[in-house]
């Protein structure tokens, strides 16, 4: 069941339109078209190597740190291109923010994980708004609760899935409109993912999010929409629950029935 009236249409916050993503010579990414909405948590799902990473990075042009990387297409965010010469990268990261497979947050306390961004964007006027940032993107997070009596303590002394909420909790801090996460549960236990997924559904319509997951079961818990990649191409895209219950395509079938990948 959708979330919002039949008569409404979601709204889109990112296109791409015909993106390709080359490695030197090496093409990685073949001519991928996608809407990305505020409602809905959109989950990239295919074999290791398909795509699916080099895209989430094309939202926020963390394909531009890789020297052989080329990107051809257009992505806008709220119809505005995202490569074009006058796109300030680093506000553009603000806006999209992105969480990665890895927890890494900065050898710094809890508390200085979280400020860092809204104090490079000049976010907060005085001491007081920023701990009342800080408090609110760890309450958002899940993570107040448990580290509000340990704010100076250093981020990297923390459990893994708790590094994992802090690096979520700093995304959030700087008021993005989107969130990328690449796989972020892949280096946490059972009960820290279940953590994270039980967060990216309370952020859902808060942010556009759009996560890469190896893990169908949880594209299918926390996803309402699902695009299936498969060796640089974009098979198909669609409501989670049709992808996986009535996929078009046979590769898409083959996929999630478990005869390859």
């Amino acid at each position: 069941m959708s979330d919002y009236p039949s008569n409404t249409v979601p709204e889109t916050k990112m296109t791409a339109r015909n993106v390709s993503v080359f490695y030197g010579a090496k093409q990685a990414l073949k001519s991928v078209s996608i809407d990305v909405s505020r409602e809905h948590v959109t989950a990239f799902i295919g074999p290791s190597g398909c795509g699916k990473s080099t895209f989430l990075r094309c939202f926020n042009r963390m394909n531009d740190t890789v020297e052989s990387a080329r990107v051809e297409g257009e992505i806008k965010l709220d119809g505005t291109d995202v490569y074009s010469p006058e796109m300030d990268v680093v506000q553009l990261r603000a806006r999209v923010g992105m969480v990665f497979q890895k927890p890494n947050p900065f050898p710094k306390s809890i508390y200085e994980n979280i400020a860092y961004g809204p104090r490079i964007h000049g976010l907060a006027r005085s001491k007081a708004d920023m701990d009342g940032i800080v408090e609110g993107s760890l309450r958002r997070a899940g993570l107040w609760d448990e580290v509000k009596d340990r704010l100076a303590e250093s981020g990297t002394a923390m459990s893994g899935g708790q590094q994992q909420r802090l690096c979520i909790a700093r995304a959030i801090a700087v008021d993005p409109e989107v969130i990328l996460m690449d796989e972020p549960c892949s280096a946490l236990d059972p009960i820290a993912t279940a953590k994270i997924e039980e967060l990216i559904d309370e952020l859902r319509g808060r942010y556009a999010i759009v996560i890469v997951t190896h893990n169908m079961q949880q594209a299918a818990r926390v996803s309402q929409k699902t695009a299936f990649f498969h060796l640089g191409t974009m098979v198909e895209y669609g409501d989670t629950s049709t992808i996986f219950t009535n996929p078009a395509e046979s590769r898409t079938k083959d996929y999630i029935t478990g005869r390859y990948g």
